[in-house]
């Protein structure tokens, strides 16, 4: 009989992933919008995994609005770490594995190389530390959490959201003509959103746990992401690089927070794709998402 498995944050651009990949491979998805069910309501989460019973629940739900949570940092705390503890503790009842995805913003961004599972945090703002503290639930009460740590992830199912992602920002302001200005010494390492689905379902088969780092394994700046978008989507943007002093931010940013998947090249697991394969791969599965 096939395993049952939950995806919450399902109609974001990784838990459309998560679902499709886990639907390949013949498991029951259920899905959980945020709209169906918010994750910061521990009697509703307990109740909705007693009746399904899942082999594992995945958590892609998410406060990501990096800037706002500077001025409502309770309400990024009650997604990104309360919300975390309660699917933690409901995992735990329910004998689920808990997949849980944070961010490579827990890093302060000043080691200059990328990170390990093994490197210290440092968070800088409200939102970087809600996560961070959703690590640490995740793995309180769910001793065998499995937390996945990614970077500027980017997948075609941002074409069905509302923020959608930067390679849609990007492709939307070449289409309006302008002048295009991306910064240029902020660092990350930006990850095809299918590609961290599938590595991420491995790890979970294999009943594998702890902290792992799932990046895009190429460390860019995002001016030089911008560059290649537009390299491989046969576009001549008015592109320029800048840097942070001209784009003030409300919540501080790591300036180098790309990521070294370290434990994953232990696993067996297949490497995560080259970016500018990634990209390619993105805009051939947007052109079918837009059919």
């Amino acid at each position: 009989m096939p395993k049952t498995t939950a995806v919450f944050g399902s109609s974001g651009q990784l838990g459309v992933e998560l679902s499709a990949e886990l639907g390949r491979r013949g498991y029951i998805v259920r899905g959980f919008p945020r709209a169906t069910l918010d994750i910061s309501n521990l009697e509703r989460v307990e109740r909705a995994l007693a009746e399904i019973e899942p082999w594992a629940v995945f958590n892609a739900a998410a406060y990501n609005q990096v800037d706002v949570a500077e001025r409502e940092p309770r309400a990024a705390f009650e997604a990104n770490a309360l919300g975390v503890m309660n699917l933690s503790i409901a995992c735990r009842q329910s004998d689920a594995k808990l997949i849980h995805f944070s961010t490579d913003y827990v890093f302060d961004g000043k080691l200059g190389r990328p990170y390990t599972e093994n490197d210290a945090t440092h968070p800088l703002g409200a939102y970087a530390v809600s996560k961070l503290a959703g690590e640490l639930y995740a793995r309180a009460y769910r001793e065998q959490a499995l937390v996945v740590r990614t970077s500027g992830v980017f997948g075609p199912g941002a074409l069905k959201t509302a923020r959608g992602n930067f390679v849609e920002l990007m492709l939307r302001r070449a289409g309006e003509g302008k002048p295009i200005r991306v910064v240029e010494d902020h660092v990350a390492s930006p990850t095809y959103a299918p590609a961290l689905a599938s590595r991420s379902i491995d790890l979970a088969e294999r009943d594998l746990h702890g902290l792992f780092h799932i990046g895009g394994g190429t460390p860019i700046s995002w001016f030089g992401f911008a560059r290649l978008i537009f390299e491989k989507a046969g576009i001549d943007a008015d592109l320029t690089a800048t840097d942070a002093r001209e784009y003030r931010t409300a919540a501080r940013r790591p300036r180098f927070s790309a990521l070294e998947n370290a434990r994953l090249s232990d696993t067996g697991v297949e490497p995560m794709p080259p970016l500018d394969l990634a990209v390619e791969a993105y805009l051939e599965a947007r052109k079918a998402w837009l059919a």
